[in-house]
């Protein structure tokens, strides 16, 4: 099934719609674990990072669909601050407390160690148990990237990456070692793991960088909704104006 992309006049009304383009309930009614993972790479606020507006959205979507257990998590990639002050500065913290769902840092816990040799930049992948047991849902934001060219629902599974295996030796950001070969880094963690949903926020958009910069002007004004996270970025980098043909990690996931 195709992504279905909606116009944005409201978090609940524009992610509603999208969920029921691609019959979302009744994949939702089947899950008894599902684990939010938005984009919280550091404390600065929509639209470099998720919105809690949106995501509370996706909560509400679910618990109206599904008597599934809810947690948010992420595994924010900031040296300086860690993912639960991130949650508390951004008002993830207030949403949590409202619908009773459990924040869990991605940074840290036990984890399962995955190996794969036809993986050229990861034949080894340290991932948080957390994840084989949750249907995970990203939710990202619709930003260029400095060296992905685009962040979206691909690269938004870097949050999962625990910082003791993936920050390297430089400390400057938790998740580091992804640098140095950024696209086909996204595409062997995509090998592992991959979301079975995606709601990307492309209310607004970066139009310049992942971390600052002007918002895409106009806005994009949009939200899409897919199982394919390929199929869900390939849309996305064309609202950006953007060749997803060149865009390594993207490309993979139609490649023959």
């Amino acid at each position: 099934m195709d992504p279905a992309t909606v116009n944005f006049t409201s978090y609940k009304k524009s992610i509603n719609g999208a969920l029921d383009a691609i019959n979302a309930p009744e994949q939702l009614a089947l899950q008894t674990a599902i684990l939010i993972k938005p984009n919280l790479i550091n404390s600065s606020p929509h639209p470099i990072t998720t919105s809690p507006e949106c995501c509370e959205a996706v909560i509400e979507y679910i618990q109206k669909n599904s008597k599934a257990e809810i947690v948010i998590a992420e595994g924010c990639g900031d040296a300086n601050i860690d993912t639960a002050e991130v949650f508390k500065i951004l008002g993830y913290t207030s949403i949590a407390e409202k619908y009773g769902i459990p924040l869990v840092d991605l940074n840290y816990g036990p984890v399962k160690t995955l190996k794969n040799s036809s993986c050229s930049v990861f034949p080894e992948m340290h991932l948080p148990e957390i994840v084989f047991n949750h249907y995970i849902i990203s939710v990202p934001v619709l930003k260029v990237h400095s060296l992905a060219r685009m962040t979206g629902t691909l690269k938004n599974m870097m949050g999962f990456a625990p910082p003791k295996y993936y920050s390297g030796s430089s400390g400057a950001w938790k998740k580091a070692v992804f640098h140095n070969n950024m696209q086909q880094s996204i595409t062997d963690l995509n090998r592992y793991l991959i979301p079975d949903l995606s709601v990307m926020d492309c209310s607004i958009g970066m139009a310049e960088f992942h971390l600052g910069g002007a918002h895409c002007d106009p806005p994009v004004k949009k939200i899409i909704a897919g199982y394919n996270p390929w199929k869900v970025d390939r849309k996305a980098s064309e609202l950006l104006g953007l060749d997803w043909r060149s865009i390594g990690h993207i490309a993979a996931g139609f490649k023959s």
